[in-house]
């Protein structure tokens, strides 16, 4: 059974549909629509929540471990399924009542109101409680830095609205954020955390979930639950899959969620690189990746949205082999491989060969994803990743393009890439290493070979979001960037700050 706190009431679900989402179970069986439904694909954030869920304080090593506190997080409710739950409070708009008196607004709501951040009113509970979940992440933080602007444009980046413009929403945010006081969640976190530690307690050893929708805790149980469910969905954050039900209006009889796989939930840094659980949330994983491979910060940023970060997986943006993933191209050109699982054995598979077809990977049947392995990189090593969409938050690739470059003495001597949106998978270029090494890398001439593998590496199709022509000329733009950015000997043009679009302008009328 699914057990969760609604505010500070305890919930206990045993037979829900499997993939009855959040937003539903609110509105349809709670009958709270202070959650309303924009999208129903996550983009909007009209119908955002936030879940509290326990949060091991690491200030001070052992034996001197401080006592757990609650991590707040905003999600879309509209692509959640019940599974994300358990173990976790659920807040909505509808708690935000300081004290006893629905009369009295919370400081988020008092700040919107003050800076009459709302017109319509129609998207105002989701940058509430996206708003609710920055001020208490921000009053448990230690240090008393002034937020900045940035903070809170990433705060907001999965909340849309098309009255106000956007202005008085971000001053309201940085007006409670400035001074953010204790409130009736602060006075109860002892409280909630005491009841979260007992849900805990009570789920050891048990078999979670309900009929129809299975939560093994371990790989025992996650082989029987395949075994005795074959043709079941495997589900991590929901985000991708949940579209099937929101969208397609499929229903989705029986899942099995990772969610409380505790060895799919850890990231660890080896000797011979990252260690990534394939049911880590995206927000957990991302500050490791970046400690590492700082190089990749505008990409993970662009990574969708806030919410969406807060529950998708690094597992699930790689199982679900969508050839315009934002992550299997960065991990293509560095090298990375997946562990697979079947509860018995685990084998490793180099990324690189694991897609076999659109939408077809090498898992078996009766195999899960569980890990994923990223190799140190090389000391000099030059990487860059570059997403090409038409917003620059909250959307999906047109093309991805990742490059790194090994040199010495000023020459190639090893180039490795990833590629999003340009084939029916993630792909690499072999023949771009082929053609580049050895080659001086300063000089024109290697830049202008790149492209013109490039230009006939792949095949890609027209669709909404760019012409197979224009997918073409980009990859050889993005190495044309590349090499403007990583090569400034013999080129004073190297210096300039290029963004996406005057790149491809430049790169058509100079390739």
């Amino acid at each position: 059974m699914i057990r969760f706190l609604l505010n500070d009431q305890l919930v206990t679900l045993e037979d829900t549909p499997s993939d009855l989402t959040l937003l539903n179970f609110l509105r349809e069986y709670k009958s709270m629509t202070g959650t309303k439904e924009g999208c129903a694909s996550g983009d909007c954030g009209a119908c955002t929540v936030v879940l509290a869920e326990l949060k091991k304080n690491q200030q001070r090593p052992e034996p001197y471990t401080l006592p757990d506190t609650l991590q707040y997080r905003a999600i879309n409710s509209c692509v959640t399924f019940l599974s994300a739950l358990h173990g976790k409070q659920l807040i909505t708009v509808e708690h935000l009542s300081n004290g006893h008196s629905a009369e009295t607004l919370h400081p988020v709501q008092q700040a919107m109101v003050a800076q009459h951040a709302s017109q319509c009113g129609f998207c105002t509970p989701g940058f509430v409680m996206s708003l609710f979940a920055l001020y208490h992440n921000v009053s448990q933080e230690s240090h008393h830095t002034p937020i900045s602007r940035h903070r809170v444009e990433q705060a907001l980046s999965g909340n849309l609205c098309r009255c106000t413009g956007y202005r008085p929403i971000i001053d309201a945010a940085l007006s409670c954020c400035e001074h953010s006081a204790k409130d009736e969640f602060s006075a109860n976190q002892a409280k909630t955390i005491e009841a979260l530690h007992a849900i805990q307690q009570q789920s050891e050893g048990v078999d979670l979930g309900t009929p129809s929708l299975l939560m093994p805790t371990n790989r025992e149980q996650m082989r029987e639950a395949i075994k005795q469910y074959p043709k079941a969905r495997i589900v991590a954050g929901s985000t991708d899959l949940a579209l099937e039900t929101t969208q397609q209006l499929k229903t989705l009889k029986t899942l099995i969620s990772v969610s409380a796989m505790a060895s799919m939930k850890r990231a660890t840094k080896t000797e011979s690189g990252l260690e990534i659980g394939a049911a880590c949330p995206f927000s957990d994983v991302s500050p490791l990746i970046l400690a590492y491979f700082p190089e990749l910060s505008e990409l993970i940023e662009r990574f969708a949205s806030l919410p969406i970060r807060n529950q998708a997986t690094l597992g699930g943006n790689i199982a679900n082999a969508s050839p315009i993933g934002d992550m299997p191209p960065v991990l293509l050109a560095l090298n990375a491989s997946v562990v697979v699982d079947n509860g018995i054995n685990e084998h490793q598979i180099p990324l690189s060969e694991f897609f076999t077809a659109y939408k077809q990977t090498r898992l078996a049947a009766d195999e899960w994803l569980s890990k994923i392995l990223i190799p140190c990189k090389a000391k000099g090593d030059l990487l860059k990743a570059y997403k090409i969409s038409k917003r620059f938050e909250d959307d999906i690739s047109a093309v991805c393009a990742v490059f790194v470059i090994r040199l010495k003495n000023g020459m190639v001597e090893s180039v490795s890439s990833g590629f999003g949106g340009v084939a029916a998978t993630p792909l690499t270029c072999p023949e771009l290493a082929e053609k580049v090494v050895g080659k001086v890398w300063c000089k024109s001439e290697t830049m202008q070979i790149g492209q013109a593998v490039l230009l006939q590496a792949f095949n890609p199709i027209d669709d909404v979001r760019a012409s197979a022509h224009y997918r073409k000329q980009m990859l050889a733009n993005l190495w044309h960037r590349f090499w403007l950015e990583t090569s400034a000997q013999d080129n004073p043009i190297a210096v300039r700050v290029i963004s996406s679009e005057q790149i491809s302008e430049y790169g058509d009328s100079h390739a």
